[in-house]
This record gives C-alpha cells, structure tokens and sequence, in this order.
C-alpha cells in the first residue's frame, strides 16, 4: 500500500510498454471518453439548478448576521451596491470548477449582486492574497472555495477582524462555524464513498482487490472520501481487500501515473476506487496500457459525475459515478438571504447529488443534467 522502488517500476513499465506495443489497436479500442476534460461546461439550465437542494436543517439556531462572531452589519446583497467577492480556488478547465463557478456567476446576475471574482488555480498562497485583495476592493462578504482546509487562516482572520463574513462552499476550512465562518455548503463526502463500495461489491460479486486513489491529501474531502470507503468495506463486505492506497492527487496525470505502478506492483486487481472522476480517466488509461480491459477486468468507481466519466459508465467502461453537485448559485445565495434574514442557516448544508450507473447514465446525459 505504500511507494514502490522507482527502477523497478521503470523497468517493469518498459516491458509493458514493450508488450503492448503489439496491440495498440486493441488498448485503444471501443467508445474512448477518457481524454483530456472538455473545459466547456454550463449551469444546465433550471433543471440542473433544481437539484441543489439542502437536507432538513439541523436542530438548533441558524446563523445569523447578529450572531456571527458577535454580531456583523445587516447588509442586503440585492441592493446592487453590496460587493460580494467569490474566491474560486482552482482552474475552471476543470469541469467542476467551470459549472461551479458559472452557476456562482448566473444567480448574482440573477438576483442583481454586484459580484467580483478571483481564481487561485490551486495555489492556497495566491487564495489567501487574492481573498485579502477582494476586501481591499470593498467585498463585504466573500463565497469561498477553498484551496484546502488549512490553509486560508490569514485571509479568514483579515476577514473576521473586519466583519466581513465568509461562507464556504465544496471543501471546509479550519476554525468554528458562526465564529470564523458562516456555514459550509457541500457533498455528504463521505456518504458518497459508502455508495462507491456498495457498487463495487455489486459489480464484482463480492470479491475484490481493490486500488484506492486518494485526492489531496490535507483536505477533509479526501479524508472523508477515504474513511467512508474503508469503514464501509469493512464493515459490509469481508471479500473485499484494499490491496494498495495512494494519491493521485486529484489530477489526471498524477492518477495515471500511480495507477500504472500500482498494476505492476500488483497484478491482482480487479477493481479500482477513483476518489474523483480525474483521477479515474488517468486509471483508464493506465488499465489500457497494462493490456487490461476497464470495465471488463478492472472494474472502476469514481466520484464526481463530469460528462466523460459519465459517458465511460454509459458505455461500460466504468461501473459508477456518484455526483459530486457543483451547482452552488442558488443555494450559496439563498443561504447568504437567510443569514441576513429571521431564519439564519445552518453549520453544514449538503446539496443533493446525483449517482449515475449503466440503468440512467444515458438518459442523465440526454437530458443535459450532466456537467
């Protein structure tokens, strides 16, 4: 499970590409939706928007402006004059960020906000000068992505010294929330990863060696990604071994890469659990330079739901895709009405994904509810 000699890995990746070579047509054949992601990618009209819908609220007060860190000044982000900044943590040439960051942008027209907007792509220092730019511009309350969970402590801390609220969407940050942030907004993280073994399990009858590729590590989306996955094996399915864990931090060449030494390290997987749908078309591609069949003798799960992933599990490639819901407009900006109303909102509201498998994949694509 842990890192594997490089020289052997090299060697044993040249006679494999050796091997292969002979079969080209054959790795490369049948419906190949696993290149580079398109980095067009739309809010897909009120129909997709409907989804982002939050569970029940917990018990307990919402919070609200008189609450947050001791209290903070009633503001109406309608009004057009409200600066409302929006941090995007990461390049919109991914098509999470690309809807996530569209469907940001549709509601604040929508509803008359006077929105700005930076991009850190993937850069926690660049996120916490940009976020600290924002308020210089006169951002009175800020929509943040963060990069990961620890990192944005100075840009939080500018903000709460200065009143401003902050309210999380996709990943956590650090601290207390209605003390150093609103809320947080986002996917059951590690509910989905329970859904990503039950569909293994099914997919293989029960008996699995199973490849994990885990996201970044630091951040509490692959650590709950992770956790809900092994918790689920073992306590569900005794066939089931995880034979190797590594990050492919969430990147489609980094996901290749460790994929392609995990298969020479360990010829007896038959399945593989992709903690995100980028990570997952670098394993593709890994499985077919191996002289491996996806979908056939490797079985794959993924997390996301990007318009190629979900097309691999129409044509069979891959066995599922768990939504990850990127449409956080309406719901971001009806939270940020509720704090500054009677109702508040609560620390943690998860939006509504979907799970895309061989049984819909199709009519989820047709019906334009793919990103």
């Amino acid at each position: 499970m842990n890192a594997i000699p490089r020289a052997k890995v090299v060697a044993a990746a040249m006679m494999t590409a050796g091997l292969c070579l002979s079969a080209v047509a054959c790795t490369n054949s049948g419906n190949d939706s696993s290149g580079s992601p398109s980095s067009s990618a739309s809010d897909n009209s009120a129909a997709a928007q409907q989804v982002a819908t939050p569970t029940d609220s917990a018990a307990g007060p919402g919070c609200t402006y008189q609450r947050y860190a001791g209290g903070v000044p009633k503001l109406d982000i309608t009004d057009g004059k409200t600066v409302v900044g929006f941090s995007q943590s990461e390049s919109t040439s991914n098509p999470f960020r690309a809807t996530e960051t569209k469907s940001i942008e549709n509601e604040a027209k929508r509803l008359g906000v006077k929105l700005i907007e930076r991009n850190a792509n993937a850069d926690v220092n660049a996120q916490n000068s940009q976020i600290q730019d924002m308020i210089a511009q006169g951002a009175k309350v800020l929509i943040v992505a963060p990069e990961n969970s620890d990192g944005l402590g100075p840009a939080l801390a500018q903000a709460k010294a200065k009143k401003i609220p902050v309210l999380t969407i996709d990943r956590t940050v650090t601290g207390t929330a209605c003390t150093d942030f609103v809320a947080f907004i986002g996917s059951d993280f590690y509910g989905q990863a329970q859904i990503a073994a039950d569909d293994l399990n099914t997919a293989t009858g029960g008996n699995a060696h199973v490849a994990i590729l885990t996201g970044t590590p630091g951040n509490n989306v692959t650590t709950d990604r992770t956790k809900g996955f092994q918790d689920q094996v073992k306590a569900k399915y005794p066939n089931i071994k995880i034979v190797a864990s590594q990050t492919g931090n969430f990147a489609q060449t980094d996901g290749q890469k460790v994929m392609e030494q995990l298969l020479q390290a360990h010829s007896d997987i038959n399945a593989v659990y992709a903690e995100n749908d980028e990570m997952a078309l670098g394993a593709i591609q890994a499985i077919r330079s191996a002289c491996k069949t996806p979908g056939k003798d490797v079985k794959i799960v993924s997390i996301d739901g990007i318009q190629q992933m979900v097309q691999n599990v129409a044509s069979g490639l891959a066995v599922a895709d768990i939504e990850t819901n990127p449409r956080f407009g309406p719901l971001a900006f009806q939270s940020l009405q509720n704090f500054y109303g009677a109702s508040g909102v609560q620390d943690k509201v998860i939006i509504k994904d979907g799970h895309f498998t061989t049984d819909n994949a199709k009519q989820a694509l047709s019906q334009g509810l793919v990103y």
